[in-house]
């Protein structure tokens, strides 16, 4: 059976449990019918009848956090090691979303982010908006929690101030009380500091700049009974990414519990902030085939009504962001989702009438580039970059200077990359190489901890088309070279990647209490390498390559230029040079 019918195949299957969901929510002509996850290139969720389909950002937004302020709704989301930033986008319905800009210029620590650090950087945010103030509460878990602030969510953000100086923070979120003193939530990674499975609290000064006094444990999820969800009871671990709240006299803390894939979306309310607090489920993943569902943020609208957004782990097409219906039960307990048959509990829509918000356009994430004003907002480097990476005196095109680096892309921050647009989709772009030393590449990448690209590489006897794979990158595998075309010269060179998934079974976790069917699958994206002398004509080199997410996030699809490792590492050594064009994605 070729790729592409097998991969329908498995779409439909995943589908059908959510037939029930689909026919509640949308318009009579699509009841019953089973709905493709995700079509070929750029995913857009608004279907232009008055419905939406999850996921909302099929991009790698993962831990997203969101507010209303007024009419307008602004949204964040870790970023990890890539720079710039904090991205932040704007939406008027909920839907339809654009990235607007980012918080962060690059990390904090400079010579320590200036190698790509894989799964540190900036880990759970939150955004508040406080005194005429946006604010994003983030963690780095190797140095503390900081704040940025602005007038305009657009930017410009101001420097990161430290709030909480502790290794292994994680998942701040601050919380103003209505006699205006100011707390913050957040809990522990293991990793950093021993600590895990608990939400604590701690008092802000004045201007939410640092924390004060006492830190409180309100939640020790090793202490707390079983809670009960579609899969059967469930140890209440890895609890984190809490987000406080008041209503009716309640606290209420939103948290995840159960880890990304296998796990569910807590509530825990008390009179007192500082507890003791009840516990609920309420929203796992039920029979749809969205796992999780993690991390989240509730939010209303002018009209009354409550949705929730959270994020869904795709592997290698990263932490998928969607919207679900929320509502307020007679008991004061939220159930987010679609209500499980006799349950108190809701699990995820997959198709849903939109918010009842004005009427917006249709949004499409940009991820074409033709370079006539530079990169566009979407393109982030792999760590904080050096000014002398990209030569923006180039007009009309991308060119990057040939930077000394490790010659595996895992070790290199000089990779320019954006998110993967979609679950099949064909990337193109034109390259001109003006290289100056044997062993200067450049290339067009689908990037993860297994890798591969096409590209081109001067060689002793001129320069030459190659396409390198690298399997395993973060075990300090090398790259090797799959195929070698013939010498080009010169002449511009059309590169081409045709991404397509591929779902595959992996072992469940050994712990009984930590296994959900949906964590005995994985989907991987599978990379063909093309090239073309006439920009019209492609052919094939090599082989296909699964690309494998990277740490804490999905693959992504990047261009480089590199120069042979020869002076200290990671130092930025203007040599030859590539030019990108017509950057597109089908």
């Amino acid at each position: 059976m070729p790729l592409r019918t097998t991969l329908l195949s498995l779409a439909l299957a995943a589908a059908v449990p959510a037939t029930a969901a689909l026919a509640a929510n949308a318009p009579a002509a699509e009841a019953g019918r089973a709905v493709l996850p995700m079509p070929a290139g750029v995913w857009t969720p608004d279907q232009g009848d008055g419905t939406y389909r999850n996921p909302i950002l099929a991009g790698d937004y993962s831990d997203p956090d969101a507010i209303r302020v007024g009419d307008d709704y602004y949204m964040i989301a870790s970023s990890f090691a890539n720079v710039p930033g904090l991205p932040v986008l704007h939406s008027k319905d909920l839907v339809n979303w654009s990235l607007i800009g980012h918080a962060l210029a690059r990390l904090p620590q400079d010579g320590h982010h200036a190698t790509p650090r894989r799964g540190g950087g900036v880990w759970a945010p939150a955004i508040r908006h406080h005194d005429g103030l946006f604010r994003i509460y983030y963690p780095d878990p190797d140095f503390g929690i900081y704040v940025v602030t602005a007038r305009d969510a657009a930017g410009p953000w101001s420097a990161p101030v430290l709030v909480e100086d502790s290794r292994g923070v994680i998942d701040p979120a601050p919380f103003w009380d209505d006699d205006g003193q100011g707390w913050l939530a957040y809990s522990y990674a293991k990793s950093r500091s021993g600590r895990i499975n608990e939400v604590l609290l701690k008092r802000l000064n004045a201007d939410g700049t640092k924390t004060v006094g006492e830190e409180h444990v309100v939640i020790n999820g090793d202490t707390l009974p079983p809670v009960q969800t579609s899969d059967g009871p469930k140890q209440w671990v890895v609890i984190e990414g809490a987000k406080v709240h008041k209503r009716d006299g309640w606290y209420y803390i939103f948290a995840p519990a159960g880890g990304v894939k296998g796990g569910w979306q807590g509530v825990f309310r008390s009179r007192n902030i500082l507890g003791p607090y009840e516990h609920r489920n309420v929203m796992d993943q039920g029979s749809s085939p969205v796992n999780g569902p993690h991390q989240g943020a509730w939010i209303d609208t002018p009209r009354g009504e409550h949705w929730f957004v959270h994020f869904s782990d795709a592997d290698s097409y990263g932490r998928r962001v969607h919207l679900q219906p929320m509502q307020w039960g007679r008991d004061g307990w939220p159930v987010i989702g679609q209500r499980q048959p006799g349950q108190h509990y809701g699990q995820p829509v997959l198709r849903h009438r939109k918010p009842a918000l004005p009427q917006q356009p249709v949004a499409i994430p940009v991820v074409d580039d033709g370079f006539d004003s530079g990169p566009h907002l979407g393109w982030q480097w792999n760590a904080n970059p050096s000014d002398a990476w990209i030569d923006r005196s180039a007009r009309g095109v991308l060119r990057l200077n040939a930077a000394s680096t490790p010659v595996n892309l895992w070790e290199a921050g000089n990779v320019l990359t954006q998110k993967l647009p979609g679950m099949a989709f064909t990337a193109t772009t034109q390259l001109r190489f003006a290289p100056v030393a044997v062993g200067e590449r450049a290339g067009l990448t689908l990037f993860g901890a297994s890798y591969g690209w096409i590209g081109l590489e001067r060689g002793a006897d001129g320069v030459r088309l190659v396409q390198v794979a690298r399997v395993d990158a973060a075990a300090h595998a090398d790259e090797r070279v799959v195929a070698a075309d013939v010498a080009v010269g010169d002449a511009p060179v059309w590169l081409q990647v045709q991404v397509e998934p591929r779902t595959v079974t992996i072992d469940p976790p050994a712990d009984p209490t930590r296994y959900w069917p949906s964590m005995t699958r994985a989907v991987h994206a599978v990379a063909r390498f093309s090239y073309s002398l006439d920009g019209r004509s492609f052919q094939p080199l090599g082989g296909e390559v699964v690309v494998t997410p990277g740490r804490w996030v999905g693959s992504q699809v990047g261009v480089f230029a590199q120069a042979p490792s020869g002076t200290p590492a990671f130092t930025a050594t203007r040599v030859g040079h590539a030019d990108f064009d017509d950057f597109t994605v089908r």
